[in-house]
């Protein structure tokens, strides 16, 4: 058995964590868009949850006015009452008119209580529109989570035990990669949608953006003593041959 240097040491542990990621990604691929969905759905019931607070606060704010403003009407009443029994003791015309002028005032109040309590009604029945509507979309949004978040679930439990092992895997070949180099890796990994940063060529050609690799490059690579990566997409290329670490 031919010795292996220390570079195609690294090659074959790069690739190694390569092919795990891969796998990891075919997981998350069957998760599709469902973490974000889950997430997107307990954000808006959130919110929703926060408008219906604001909504019903709005409501009992009114429904205070209201009392308030029917207090208001209560104590011109009585004022009223007040002034009128006044008046029939009254001496001077002076102290009549004065008393008029308070009954009449007491009066404008009143009138503007029953136009702020009918304003407030309005704003309460407005309110309380908006506020079943927003119950009501919390209803169908928690419908939607518990069917999504099923879905998630049914796949999470199907592939758990393999995530793991898989995590663990990776975890334990990284530990053997220099932090530049992973570092690296991983740079590259989060360019492509495919995550592949290490890649084998075909036919002559690069595996991740196919475009051609001269022979005495080809030669190098094949020669494993160094890490070569692509001038056209710069992720990393190993020769079709090479095996993982095991």
């Amino acid at each position: 058995m031919a010795k292996v240097n220390g570079e195609e040491k690294k090659l074959r542990t790069l690739l190694k964590v390569q092919k795990i990621d891969s796998k990891l990604d075919e997981i998350a691929i069957l998760k599709g868009e469902l973490p974000m969905e889950v997430q997107d759905l307990e954000d808006e019931i959130a919110g929703l949850n926060k408008r219906i607070e604001n909504i019903q606060e709005d409501i009992n704010q009114s429904n205070e006015k209201i009392s308030n403003y029917h207090n208001t009407i209560k104590e011109a009443e009585t004022l009223i009452i007040k002034y009128e029994h006044q008046q029939n003791q009254v001496k001077n015309n002076r102290e009549f008119d004065a008393l008029t002028k308070e009954i009449e005032l007491q009066q404008l109040e009143m009138e503007l209580s029953d136009k702020r309590i009918n304003d407030c009604t309005k704003e309460i029945e407005v309110k309380t529109i908006s506020l079943e509507e927003s119950k009501s979309g919390i209803d169908n949004r928690e419908k939607d989570l518990i069917h999504k978040k099923s879905e998630l679930d049914t796949i999470i439990n199907e592939n758990q035990k393999a995530e793991k092992s898989l995590k663990e895997e990776a975890d334990k070949a990284k530990g053997n990669i220099e932090d530049r180099i992973l570092f690296a890796y991983h740079k590259i990994r989060n360019t492509y949608k495919n995550g592949l940063a290490i890649v084998a060529y075909a036919r002559d050609s690069c595996g991740g953006c196919f475009n051609k690799i001269p022979p005495q490059r080809q030669l190098e690579i094949r020669q494993r003593t160094k890490i070569i990566v692509c001038e056209h997409c710069g992720r990393v290329l190993v020769d079709p041959e090479l095996k993982p670490a095991t």
